[in-house]
């Protein structure tokens, strides 16, 4: 297996739209998940230009067979900035191959030559848990609460 990984940018908007198409495969449950809403084409082409944006894709030919979503948090002080892991996901069929732990360690190379110490994620169940322990995640003991307001469109 010669997976490769490679850092999307502008020009990759055809693929962050086909790996909205295809999340299924990429979730915990790919017989039932449903596809994202692709972005249009502008608006890939805008997310990929943000500077703060990192979407690693992992394949082995022209296969995507996972990809890391993580976005750069400037801070107020401290270091000056770190990194939020928004979301990674590996292709149901190479699960357990080292693929999530080959996209982070990039990740974490990436981290290492911006001098960027932190970064943290929300797992969201007891797998992506253990997953991320695995990795070297540690859970504080002071956990926050996760909120969410969802502001109305104008027009």
């Amino acid at each position: 297996m010669a997976i490769t990984i490679d850092r999307l940018g502008v020009g990759d908007e055809a693929l962050i739209q086909q790996l909205a198409l295809d999340d299924a495969a990429f979730g915990l449950e790919p017989e039932t998940d449903e596809p994202l809403t692709a972005l249009d084409d502008q608006a890939a082409r805008q997310f990929l230009a943000n500077p703060a944006v990192l979407y690693w894709v992992a394949r082995e030919a022209e296969l995507i067979t996972g990809f890391l979503y993580c976005v750069v948090v400037p801070l107020r002080s401290g270091e000056g900035s770190e990194v939020l892991l928004y979301e990674i996901g590996v292709h149901h069929q190479w699960r357990r191959k080292g693929i999530g732990q080959a996209l982070l360690q990039t990740m974490q190379a990436w981290m290492s030559e911006r001098d960027i110490s932190a970064v943290w994620v929300l797992a969201d169940n007891p797998e992506a848990t253990s997953f991320y322990q695995a990795c070297g995640f540690e859970i504080e003991e002071e956990q926050p609460v996760y909120l969410v307001k969802n502001i109305e469109h104008r027009g």
